[in-house]
């Protein structure tokens, strides 16, 4: 039997998320604008009920195209706040587009999103070492100064605890508790460079 981190539970979907999503290294820049909105549309709610929304999330936001979701004008705005497939909040839905915005801004000074991101750590995932759930922070000092700076560009719905989540969900830090089956095998993905 593998030892998991605790806050899975036992809901399959958790656990394949945790099992193959969470923690791994991303570097595809739409795939990190996805990770972005849905840790910024859990502010308040568990990550489950977004997990749950996930695959509606990606077909009402054109499957997260950056270019495509930045355009949305105020019509598309109203269309997705009567999508019961997401969470229906104003503000959330138009951080998403404002968002977008900035993000390609990122990307025209950096040359990518991940490019950007992955600055924040000199390009290598921090490995901490936690025995267990109740040892994980909510924010640290890396989550604070990525919030920052992506408030000091515009974005919404980036504060540090949100930001914190999202650098665990995209890889960028490693916060499997060390005896979690996960904890070496996404070391060993960091040092291929994944």
């Amino acid at each position: 039997m593998k030892t998991s981190c605790v806050w899975l539970g036992s809901d399959p979907l958790m656990t394949e998320y945790h099992d193959r999503e969470w923690g791994v290294p991303v570097h595809d820049d739409g795939a990190l604008f996805e990770m972005l909105i849905l840790d910024g549309a859990q502010a308040g709610l568990s990550w489950q009920t977004i997990l749950r929304k996930r695959e509606n999330y990606r077909r009402a936001f054109d499957e997260f195209d950056i270019e495509k979701v930045a355009a949305y004008d105020a019509e598309r705005k109203e269309m997705l706040l009567q999508n019961p497939g997401i969470v229906r909040n104003r503000l959330k839905v138009e951080s998403a587009v404002v968002n977008a915005r900035a993000v390609l801004t990122i990307q025209q000074e950096f040359g990518s999103f991940d490019a950007y991101l992955w600055g924040f750590v000199d390009g290598k995932p921090v490995r901490n070492s936690w025995a267990s759930l109740v040892d994980l922070p909510a924010k640290t000092d890396l989550s604070d100064k990525l919030s920052a700076d992506l408030r000091r560009r515009g974005l919404k719905f980036v504060g540090s605890t949100i930001c914190y989540a999202f650098l665990q969900t995209a890889g960028l830090v490693n916060d499997h508790v060390v005896d979690c089956f996960r904890y070496q095998e996404i070391a060993g993905l960091s040092r291929k460079g994944y």
